[in-house]
């Protein structure tokens, strides 16, 4: 689905004073605030949602995978448990919980124990209006180092219920033929490294008080 493809456009031109682009930058961590896509390492698909809802299980807005790197309803802003706990420009912190929001729809990325329709793994939604939902949309951010750096592969454990966001393959029909289906599992594997890719990064600030300038 690419309908909000010319929606992006218009907030990165909002967002773009104080910003850096993460793929014309040097490595460094993701921050609290930015927005970005996500790669599945192991099946090259990008995180992706859309005004689609499930057809069985919870019946929310689905999540899926897309091969296209240019559909701007892949970008998800990274947000904390709470705003306060991840100031813009922050560097986010192996092991941090973290929120993601869904740009184009306002929804969090969501899990819960609903089976999903093709692997009957755990389902994965979007859920939550304006970026408000629930205990069931924090992920724990796993990585190696002491913050998440935009070169790592990472993996996103689910607080409630820790499961892992996955993928392993499985491709849906109309109307959202040949996207993936995303998912949790509770193993920790090869399907469930996942690597920031395009998107707009918030540059860490050395003054606190400019985290809201935005």
């Amino acid at each position: 689905m690419r309908g909000g493809r010319r929606l992006f456009p218009l907030l990165l031109l909002a967002l773009l004073p104080g910003l850096c682009h993460g793929r014309e930058s040097a490595p460094g961590a993701v921050t609290c605030g930015s927005v970005l896509k996500l790669l599945n390492t192991r099946h090259s698909v990008r995180l992706h949602s859309h005004e689609v809802k499930y057809g069985s299980g919870s019946g929310q807005q689905s999540v899926t995978g897309v091969e296209a790197s240019d559909d701007a309803n892949s970008y998800w802003r990274i947000r904390g448990k709470s705003d306060s706990s991840c100031q813009r420009g922050t560097p986010v912190k192996c092991g941090q919980a973290i929120r993601l929001t869904h740009v184009n729809t306002g929804k969090n990325l969501h899990t819960h124990h609903f089976p999903s329709p093709l692997s009957n793994n755990q389902e994965v939604s979007a859920f939550g209006d304006d970026g408000e939902g629930d205990d069931l949309d924090f992920w724990i951010v796993q990585c190696s180092g002491t913050y998440w750096e935009r070169e790592d592969a990472v993996r996103f454990k689910h607080v409630g219920t820790e499961v892992f966001l996955s993928i392993t393959g499985e491709q849906y029909g109309h109307p959202i033929r040949g996207q993936r289906e995303v998912h949790g599992m509770s193993a920790a594997n090869h399907h469930n490294y996942w690597k920031a890719m395009e998107g707009v990064f918030i540059k860490p600030s050395l003054d606190p008080a400019k985290h809201d300038e935005l």
